[in-house]
């Protein structure tokens, strides 16, 4: 039986029974609710690796190999959001705190916005562009993705690299698996959140920012019952008067 959420492990961690199967990874995300793929320093979250090793500093093992194909098929299989998301680092989400999300960003927007959000300010040009070619083609992995939106060099890995953190950062895009693209490392494959998980689109519409920051402050709180409004706020993007208000403060 797994500890309660509150029982502190080292660092950031939160205590609980290994998680050794994938099965057992997507029941820890639906516990925590958010958590990174692997500790990250200075960032106030679970993280995948602790749970399935029970240590603290990373290394590439085995356990390392396990959840890296994890974060490529919990994703493809709907069963849990992946992302670049908190502090631009692999994280997971689980279908409801990802619908929260949603609401307070308020990204549910068809593609045909994405130029109101361009020129709002909210995205970059490059972001606006690969935005469309994904709503254009599909899913599509990062090679097909980059030559669709001719950013097929060097400077333009760099440009894509940027307006996709941009993209995921905003919950506009997902990780949808993998495609093995050349003789190396097999490529991400890409999606739009609107397309991959619509379920979740449709209850986030129906969700206010305000309610969705209380609900995620509740859950933060239930994994660090001493979080301040200041780490509330910057963990979250918020401003402090919402972070106090969601904290009921």
């Amino acid at each position: 039986m797994e500890k309660q959420l509150s029982s502190r492990a080292p660092g950031f961690e939160v205590r609980a029974e290994r998680v050794s199967s994938i099965a057992d990874a997507q029941r820890y995300i639906n516990r925590v609710g958010f958590c990174v793929l692997f500790p990250v320093k200075n960032v106030p979250l679970p993280s995948l690796y602790f749970a399935v090793s029970h240590r603290r500093n990373a290394r590439w093992d085995k356990y390392a190999q396990l959840i890296w194909k994890w974060k490529d098929e919990l994703p493809a299989k709907r069963k849990s959001f992946y992302a670049e998301y908190f502090r631009g680092r692999g994280t997971f989400l689980s279908l409801r705190c990802l619908s929260l999300l949603l609401a307070v960003h308020q990204t549910v927007i068809k593609p045909d916005r994405a130029e109101d959000l361009y020129a709002a300010g909210g995205i970059s040009r490059d972001a606006c562009d690969l935005w469309f070619a994904l709503a254009k083609h599909g899913p599509l992995p990062t090679l097909e993705l980059r030559h669709a939106c001719k950013l097929e060099t060097q400077a333009g890995n760099k440009r894509f690299k940027k307006a996709m953190l941009e993209l995921q950062s905003l919950l506009i895009v997902t990780h949808a698996g993998i495609a093995q693209e050349t003789d190396a490392w097999a490529s991400n494959r890409f999606d739009l959140v609107v397309r991959s998980f619509p379920k979740v689109c449709r209850a986030a519409a129906e969700i206010s920012p305000e309610a969705a920051r209380k609900e995620l402050a509740a859950k933060y709180l239930s994994l660090y019952p001493a979080a301040s409004v200041t780490t509330v706020a910057r963990l979250f993007r918020w401003i402090k008067a919402q972070a106090a208000s969601a904290l009921g403060l």
